[in-house]
């Protein structure tokens, strides 16, 4: 029996259609990725689920006496703590400890028997434990609400609901508000949750890892692929060129009969077979090839090119005020360095994305940065500085005072912010659209350092491969402060981990820091209280590291010499592409482009057989 059963669903806004005759059935246990671009209608797919928006049309039921949890809009201020915030969620179980303080002896023995059955007695732990892992240590979760930010306020509404554990959960971008490692954490929760789940999310590696299916909406309209992301894009692309193929194969014959009824129709011995044609040109089926939206692009003004450094940092202590939050870091930043930042949220990575930015001075130690320097700094919170009465023309007008208006708009478009929206009052904008224009604004003045603080929030699919496709043409130098590994993955080539009041390079990959995040939350007790064995481990660990550091950096060199060479490459490719290009170059420099071209295959065919080497030695190493 199914959990919950959506049919012939409408719902209109303003006129627009957002949902046309949706159905959807999501069983007992299912865990759904609910995707589709920025407007489609998710979000409101689930607020109707919740009845928070009445339906035009059709029918949305749930299984009776199921249970439906989703994570609350706002999270309790004021003094209440974190941890009585996710206790309280568990409605039965405060209800109960409730109703026992005043019960009658008879109905108290029936209500012992029932907090016994759903295991109250392990609550605290249980609640405890979910709040470590989304970063609240034991100190924070007994600290006030009103102490906390938004964002971190966003995180106990999170726990709460994940506390619960409903039959059915829904989630909307919840890790929006999450640093790495929490999403890693949500991510393994997730696995082990028994219970089903409908979750609208942009992060492609969490709809790879964490359910089972994908629900694509798009034009109103629901389709439901077995799989996870991955191979959702596999399924569709087959559909897409089969359809395309069928749709050929028909304006083929279409063209054919059409030829015969223009030539023959007029004439008196053919007309009768001209009118068989005609009918049946009228009934063969009318499909419509796969022609995708207007794909999103990014681009990023090319950079001056200056002499390294660009800036370094040597044995600098950063904090605010008297409280030093990281000392002793050095650090040096070149044209060419993709570096990604790990480390929890508190740990200094935003503090140090900001010494960087050269909006936070040290308290001591030296820094450095070349003549001439220019660094694009985006942070999340910078939205909050938006003024939502004005348009982003007016925002990048302020901030581009000598540039004509030709210019600004052009800024604008480089980020997907089209003429309409561009004269748009930001309050109006979606939450995608304000990340483009403080992309806009980060690199108005084509800086040789762009720092990103969590840029994929709020921005779809889409628009999250646009960034990474324009971070890797970018020629200048990129620090990443994100929760998005599918980012890290393909853009960094180097991680450093901010932790303990240090910053260290981390020598491993991705993956082996995502297994250091799983350990670390699934450890039981007693196997932390092994220390002996622990150190062993961490010193087998830390000797196996080292003797595979050169091949795993080789590794790493010959994935941004591909990077590098492949973005080289469609540079070439597009100036050949271009018509205009041939007027106005000469022979000389066409021959040479499409030389280069060929030694680029070459050296990138090298490339991928250093890489494949250096993962076949890792792999026969373990």
């Amino acid at each position: 029996m199914s959990l919950l059963r959506i049919e012939n669903l409408s719902f209109s806004i303003a006129g627009r259609a957002l949902l046309e005759n949706a159905a959807l059935t999501v069983d007992p246990g299912r865990k759904i990725g609910l995707i589709g671009r920025n407007g489609a209608g998710k979000s409101t797919l689930l607020k109707l689920i919740q009845g928070i928006h009445t339906l035009d049309g059709g029918t949305i039921r749930l299984a009776n006496r199921a249970k439906m949890g989703s994570v609350a809009q706002e999270a309790p201020a004021g003094p209440i703590t974190p941890i009585e915030v996710v206790l309280a969620a568990d409605v039965e179980r405060a209800a109960l400890l409730t109703e026992a303080e005043h019960a009658a002896p008879e109905r108290l023995g029936e209500i012992h028997d029932r907090l016994i059955t759903i295991d109250a007695d392990s609550a605290t732990a249980r609640a405890g434990a979910i709040l470590a892992g989304l970063g609240f240590d034991d100190a924070a979760q007994n600290r006030a609400m009103s102490s906390f930010s938004g964002g971190w306020r966003m995180r106990v509404a999170l726990a709460a609901a994940l506390f619960a554990a409903p039959d059915l959960l829904l989630l909307d971008e919840p890790t929006n508000h999450l640093d790495l490692e929490a999403t890693l954490w949500l991510e393994n929760w997730l696995a082990r949750f028994t219970g089903a789940v409908l979750m609208v999310s942009h992060d492609r590696d969490l709809l790879d890892r964490a359910v089972d299916s994908i629900a694509h909406l798009d034009r109103g309209k629901i389709t439901l692929t077995p799989g996870g992301f991955a191979e959702f894009v596999r399924i569709r692309t087959e559909r897409a060129e089969q359809q395309n193929r069928a749709a050929a194969k028909i304006a083929e014959q279409r063209a054919h009969m059409q030829s015969y009824v223009d030539r023959f129709r007029a004439k008196a011995s053919k007309a009768r077979q001209a009118q068989s044609r005609l009918k049946a040109l009228q009934k063969m089926p009318m499909i419509d090839t796969i022609v995708e939206d207007s794909p999103t692009r990014f681009n990023f003004p090319e950079p001056r090119e200056l002499a390294p450094p660009l800036l370094s940092l040597d044995r600098v202590s950063l904090g605010y005020g008297e409280r030093t939050v990281l000392s002793g870091v050095s650090l040096r930043i070149d044209m060419e360095d993709r570096i990604a930042l790990l480390g929890a949220n508190g740990n200094g990575k935003s503090t140090l994305a900001k010494a960087l930015a050269g909006r936070l001075d040290p308290m001591s130690g030296s820094s450095f940065r070349t003549r001439g320097i220019t660094v694009g700094y985006f942070a999340q919170h910078q939205e909050d500085d938006l003024h939502l009465d004005d348009t982003p023309l007016l925002h990048l007008s302020r901030v581009l005072p000598n540039a004509t208006p030709t210019q600004v708009r052009a800024q604008a478009a480089r980020f997907g912010l089209d003429a309409a929206r561009v004269d748009t009052k930001v309050g109006q904008l979606s939450g995608g659209e304000k990340a483009r224009l403080l992309l806009a604004l980060a690199t108005r003045d084509a800086p040789q350092v762009l720092i990103l603080d969590e840029p994929t929030n709020h921005l779809d699919i889409d628009a999250r491969e646009a960034l990474v496709r324009a971070l890797t043409d970018f020629p200048g130098a990129v620090i990443l402060v994100t929760h998005d590994t599918h980012l890290i993955d393909l853009v960094a080539d180097r991680l450093m981990l901010v932790s303990g009041g240090k910053v260290e390079a981390y020598d491993d990959d991705l993956e082996a820091y995502r297994r250091l995040i799983t350990q670390k939350s699934s450890a039981a007790p007693q196997e932390r209280k092994s220390a002996p064995q622990t150190k062993e481990d961490r010193k087998a660990r830390a000797e196996a590291r080292e003797a595979t550091a050169p091949l795993r950096k080789r590794g790493r060199d010959a994935e941004k010499t591909i990077r590098t060479l492949e973005a080289e490459k469609r540079k070439l490719e597009a100036k050949l592409a271009d018509a205009d290009f041939y007027a106005r170059a000469k022979s000389d420099e066409i021959t040479a482009i499409q030389q280069r071209l060929g030694v680029i295959g070459g050296e990138i065919e090298a490339a991928e057989a250093v890489w494949l080497e250096v993962e076949a030695a890792l792999e026969a190493v373990g």
